[in-house]
């Protein structure tokens, strides 16, 4: 028979009310990156030239449907130096706008298929060269089986003039005034 004594019922007063004020925590769905890749492709009608960077920072917060990515961009390079850093200093202007970012949410609130890989389609801000648009991003993640890592893949196409970055006309920096960008990212989970 259970004893109502003072003593133990106010231990199970105490227990119940660190439950009612501190939870316990569901799982996190919080995923984070530092070294993620982004590459760009760019095909101009005498020059093709791939660049890219593995300093690729972002966060996946599946509870919320958020993400958050950005990258130096004076970590990408394209293979040769002199290129990369007219890139720099007269398109890019790194030293001004020294990173690219996006920030968004995912459109779908439910995502059943996380372990078998889902399509996913984010809408938010891409910001570069001091300037913003709102983009759509179509992508894939896939859950590891064990919840601990999230893999993330996308493609956009980037139009330079939509951010006031100067399309060179010079044979040798010929650039493509698209640009189609990839991310690719393994994300781990902020718990473990």
């Amino acid at each position: 028979m259970y004893s109502s004594s003072p003593g133990k019922l106010t231990v199970w007063l105490l227990v119940l009310g660190l439950f009612v004020i501190h939870p316990p925590q569901a799982n996190a769905q919080r995923f984070l990156t530092k070294n993620g890749a982004v590459e760009f492709h760019s095909k101009a009608s005498l020059n093709e030239f791939v660049g890219s960077s593995n300093h690729l920072h972002g966060m996946v917060d599946l509870n919320d449907n958020a993400l958050d990515f950005y990258v130096d961009l004076n970590t990408l390079t394209t293979g040769i130096k002199l290129r990369d850093r007219h890139m720099r200093e007269n398109y890019l202007e790194t030293k001004k706008y020294p990173f690219a970012e996006f920030t968004g949410r995912l459109s779908q609130q439910d995502l059943p298929n996380l372990k078998n890989g889902q399509a996913v389609q984010a809408m938010g801000d891409f910001k570069i060269h001091g300037r913003k648009r709102a983009i759509k991003v179509p992508g894939k993640v896939q859950l590891s089986e064990d919840g601990k890592e999230l893999m993330l893949e996308a493609e956009f196409v980037l139009k330079l003039s939509d951010y006031g970055i100067d399309v060179p006309g010079v044979l040798f920096y010929e650039l493509s005034e698209v640009q189609e960008v990839k991310i690719k990212a393994i994300l781990k989970n902020e718990d473990n």
